[in-house]
């Protein structure tokens, strides 16, 4: 067994042991297979790195994605299970609790969507800190606060850090688990690990199962497959945090869909048919800050704002590559173990859906942000003499310069139309409080799900993914609620309710052409 070395006090103190530590992958006490924090200008306690990359994670969340921005459809679905500021939203198939419980203990007891973006930005960052940690001993302290900066540095990741979602929860957990599971292996008489492992699989399975579940596939084979890994306690660990974390999931499955192969059919048809389908280009597209690409026929966008997601592979390749020149078998494990992570948890979203949407995404961008790590580091440090060391690692810190560039960039042009079409539905929820349509109350229609959410009221489907009443609960619930159907320009109303009488929504600009059919109260 190898024991936990100190990297901050074993890292190479000359340039010729940086420089041997990074091109022969030496695994010597004082020698680790990348330059440590000494080389890199580092002092003081190990945490240092990580607690900087994780504090810049959450600032970057609240100075770049304003924590006023009003939720979005999704977050109003999960919000609402738990929350008191309208009416429970119908949740479909494919969703999970997770994010409910995440945002339960500020949801209950405020409305406030400040509150809840500052809540979730603090708990991120934090979350982060906590996912590298799990690797302490394994990478030296900058290398680990690098492959932190690189995940969140992501405009996709910043975006959704304050945000009520669960792809990013995926995603840490994940980073977290593979480093559970390795720490675990290399001590067979640790429990920590064995406990952290489990959590981290249940906390992934609690937010998405199906993600859960192919994130896990290597964790689960390495056992079986991996001679010196053979241990059921690391298979036990694996399996039963993803039972526990999808137990709820299975039992709603009985309780609501007829079973858990029927929940499962439910949510394929929900993401129009799983099956094979190349979304490789529907991805590219989408990272021009496109949310849902749906159905994807968006323009291709500039290779500069795509060129990092073609370089992501190449990067990781060679981070494997310097893994297995390593002579520290303890280096290869790790790097293959969580690479696997990473290209499994990607698989579904690049070949059997087929639209996108870049928070899908995000597991993989996590779990590869290490080998990614360890490449700019060799890049930036394994060149001979101090001249072309100083080069290099200019020309590296130029080009995440760049890199940051762009992502910024892309985020605040998504920041600025996300934040236009809220402001939007505030907009119709203030024009249908106008025309009446207060609490109780239900609304039909377009968007209604946030729309009915910002004006306290509940939004109603009698088709579709979100059903939730039928034609006759429409005409019962008319007896002592507000019920309207929210038309949009050019649109026809429901059939239920072609005989209501309708009016112009009172809202200003491209939303004037709005009619509201109200259902005539007796």
């Amino acid at each position: 067994m190898e024991r936990e070395q100190d990297l901050d006090r074993t890292a190479p103190t000359s340039s010729a042991a940086v420089r041997e530590a990074v091109t022969r992958g030496a695994d010597a006490p004082a020698t680790p297979a990348v330059p440590g924090p000494a080389a890199l200008g580092a002092q003081g306690p190990w945490w240092r790195w990580p607690a900087a990359a994780a504090a810049a994670f959450t600032l970057a969340q609240l100075l770049l994605v304003p924590p006023r921005l009003g939720l979005g459809w999704d977050e109003v679905i999960y919000v609402s299970q738990v929350g008191h500021h309208a009416p429970t939203t119908a949740f479909s198939a494919p969703r999970a609790r997770g994010v409910s419980v995440l945002v339960w203990p500020v949801a209950t007891l405020t409305s406030s969507t400040v509150a809840l973006r500052v809540y979730l930005a603090a708990v991120s960052g934090l979350a982060l800190f906590l996912a590298l940690r799990t690797w302490r001993g394994r990478r030296p302290p900058a290398v680990l606060a690098l492959a932190g900066l690189l995940f969140s540095s992501l405009w996709v990741t910043v975006f959704y850090g304050p945000q009520a979602m669960p792809n990013l929860w995926v995603a840490l957990a994940a980073l977290a688990a593979v480093g559970c599971f390795l720490r675990a292996a290399d001590d067979p008489h640790a429990r920590g690990p064995l406990w952290g492992l489990a959590g981290c699989a249940a906390v992934t399975a609690l937010m998405r199962p199906t993600d859960a579940v192919w994130t896990a596939l290597p964790l689960l084979a390495a056992p079986v497959l991996v001679r010196r890994w053979r241990r059921p306690a690391l298979f036990a660990a694996v399996l039963l945090g993803l039972a526990a974390g999808a137990a709820e999931w299975v039992a709603e499955a009985y309780v609501r869909f007829g079973g858990l192969a029927e929940r499962l059919h439910q949510g394929s048809e929900f993401q129009g048919g799983l099956g094979w389908h190349i979304a490789v280009g529907d991805q590219l597209r989408s990272l021009a800050g496109i949310s849902l690409c749906r159905p994807c026929q968006a323009p291709w966008p500039s290779p500069v704002v795509y060129l990092w997601w073609l370089a992501l592979p190449v990067a990781a390749a060679g981070g494997v590559t310097l893994a297995l020149r390593s002579r520290s078998r303890r280096r290869r494990a790790d790097t293959l173990l969580v690479t696997a992570c990473a290209v499994t948890s990607a698989v579904p979203y690049l070949f059997f859906i087929d639209y996108a949407a870049p928070r899908f995404l995000l597991p993989a961008y996590a779990l590869f942000a290490l080998p990614v790590a360890d490449c700019l580091v060799w890049a930036a440090f394994a060149a001979a003499g101090p001249r072309w060391r100083r080069a290099t690692a200019s020309l590296v810190a130029l080009g995440f310069l760049g890199h940051l560039a762009v992502q910024y960039a892309v985020l605040h042009h998504i920041v600025v139309r996300t934040d236009a079409n809220h402001r939007d539905w505030k907009r119709i929820a203030d024009g249908l409080r106008r025309l009446g349509v207060r609490p109780p109350c239900l609304v039909n229609g377009p968007a209604t799900i946030p729309i009915a959410y910002y004006g306290g009221c509940l939004s109603i489907a009698t088709t579709g993914p979100n059903v939730n009443i039928t034609t006759a609960g429409i005409a019962a619930a008319a007896r002592d609620h507000n019920v309207a159907a929210l038309v949009a320009p050019g649109g026809r109303p429901p059939a239920f309710a072609r005989s209501w009488p309708s009016r112009p929504l009172p809202a200003p600009g491209p939303l004037a052409g709005y009619r509201v059919y109200l259902a005539p109260r007796p």
